[in-house]
C-alpha cells in the first residue's frame, strides 16, 4: 500500500497537444483578438487622411461654383437693372414725342385764340373753348415764351423783320409776330419776331461824345 501510494503522488504526463488545447479558452482567444485588432488600428489613420483630404477638395470645388454663379447673378441683376433704365427712358421719349406732334397740331389753334384775344374777340362760348384748351395744353408741359425788349436768341428766336434803332444797343426783339413753344427744355417752335439793331456809326457817335466830355483824346 505504501508503494501504490507513492506512485499516485506523481502528475501524471499530459501531452503538449492537450495543454495547448487547453490553454485555447474563451478569454484567451478574446484577447488574441484584441491584439490582433490593436495591431491593425495604425492603417486606419490613413485611411481617414484621404477621406478628409477628398472632402476638402469638394468644398473647395463648391466654394468656387458657389462664387462663379454669385458673380453670374450678379451681372445678371446689373444687365436687368440697366434694361430697366434703358425701357424707361426709351418710354418716356417716346411720350415726349407723342405729346409734342400733337401739341405741334395746335399750335395754329392757339395762334387763332390769341389773335381773337388781341382783337377782343374772344367772347362767349369761344372764349370758354379757347381758355379752355390753354389750360389742357399747359398741363401736357407746353409753355409760351417770348417778349417784347428781350435780347435776339438765333437758338429760340426767328427774325421775320429787321431794322435799325436808335433806341437798342444789342439786337433786340421789337415786336412778337407769333409766340414760341416748349415742352421742358425743347422748342417745338421758335418765336417768330421783329428785331432791331443799333444804328450804323452809333457806337462810334457815342465815343466822340465821351471823348468831349472827357476833353478830347489824348495827344501824344
Amino acid at each position: 500500500m505504501t508503494e501504490e501510494s507513492k506512485g499516485f503522488d506523481k502528475e501524471p504526463d499530459v501531452p503538449s497537444d492537450a495543454a495547448e488545447s487547453e490553454s485555447a479558452t474563451p478569454d484567451n482567444e478574446a484577447a488574441k483578438a484584441a491584439g490582433s485588432a490593436d495591431e491593425a488600428e495604425p492603417a486606419a489613420p490613413a485611411g481617414d487622411a484621404n477621406q478628409i483630404t477628398a472632402l476638402k477638395a469638394q468644398l473647395d470645388q463648391s466654394r468656387s461654383a458657389l462664387t462663379e454663379r454669385t458673380a453670374d447673378l450678379q451681372r445678371l441683376q446689373a444687365e436687368y437693372q440697366n434694361y430697366r433704365r434703358r425701357v424707361d427712358r426709351d418710354r418716356i421719349a417716346v411720350k415726349e414725342v407723342a405729346v409734342a406732334n400733337l401739341l405741334t397740331e395746335l399750335l395754329p389753334v392757339l395762334d387763332d385764340i390769341g389773335r381773337a384775344r388781341d382783337h377782343g374777340e374772344l367772347v362767349g362760348g369761344f372764349k370758354s373753348v379757347g381758355e379752355s384748351l390753354e389750360t389742357v395744353v399747359a398741363k401736357l408741359g407746353l409753355q409760351q415764351f417770348g417778349k417784347e425788349g428781350e435780347p435776339f436768341d438765333p437758338l429760340v428766336h426767328e427774325a421775320l423783320m429787321h431794322s435799325y434803332s436808335p433806341d437798342v444797343t444789342q439786337t433786340t426783339c421789337v415786336q412778337i409776330l407769333q409766340p414760341g413753344y416748349r415742352i421742358g427744355e425743347r422748342t417745338i417752335r421758335p418765336a417768330r419776331v421783329a428785331v432791331a439793331e443799333p444804328q450804323p456809326g452809333a457806337a462810334g457817335k457815342g465815343e466822340d461824345e465821351a471823348d468831349e466830355e472827357s476833353g478830347g483824346p489824348d495827344e501824344g
